[in-house]
C-alpha cells in the first residue's frame, strides 16, 4: 500500500451559503455535486474541486475559534492573491519566512485560516532519519 497524495480536506463552517460564496466567489473554486446517495440522508455539505483534490464544507460541526489548524493553497503569483484578497476585504495574515517561498494567511467567513503559498524554488524535501 502507497498513499499518494491528499483526495480532500474537509471545511466546517456554521452557513453554509456564505463560506461557498467564498470558496466560489472569493477564491474562484469549482462547486461539483455531492454523490446522490449524500442527499437523501440530509447531509449539509458542498463539495469544491481543487485541481486534483477537493474541498469539502461541512455545516453544523463545532469549530474552535483562532485554531492554527489550516490548509495551504499554492498560487502562481502570491503578490496578486495578496492584493486580491485585500481588495475583497479580507485581512491578509503575514507570517515566517520560508525560503524559497511567498505566502501569507487569510480566514474564510467562519475564521477557518488558509495559507496562500507561491513556491519560488523547490522546496529541499529532505528526508528526517527516524530513530529507532
Amino acid at each position: 500500500m502507497q498513499f499518494s497524495q491528499i483526495q480532500h480536506c474537509s471545511v466546517v463552517v456554521q452557513n453554509l451559503e456564505r463560506a461557498a460564496a467564498f470558496y466560489r466567489d472569493v477564491l474562484g473554486l469549482t462547486e461539483i455535486e455531492i454523490p446522490s446517495t449524500f442527499k437523501p440522508a440530509g447531509l449539509k455539505v458542498r463539495w469544491f474541486r481543487l485541481g486534483a483534490q477537493q474541498i469539502h464544507l461541512l455545516k453544523d460541526a463545532e469549530n474552535p475559534p483562532n485554531t492554527q489548524h489550516h490548509m495551504a493553497l499554492q498560487v502562481d503569483d502570491a503578490q496578486a492573491a495578496r492584493a486580491w484578497m485585500k481588495a475583497k476585504g479580507f485581512e491578509v495574515e503575514e507570517t515566517i519566512l520560508i525560503p524559497g517561498a511567498d505566502r501569507f494567511f487569510v480566514r474564510d467567513p467562519d475564521g477557518n485560516l488558509i495559507e496562500i503559498i507561491e513556491w519560488k524554488e523547490p522546496y529541499q524535501n529532505i528526508v528526517v532519519s527516524s530513530a529507532h
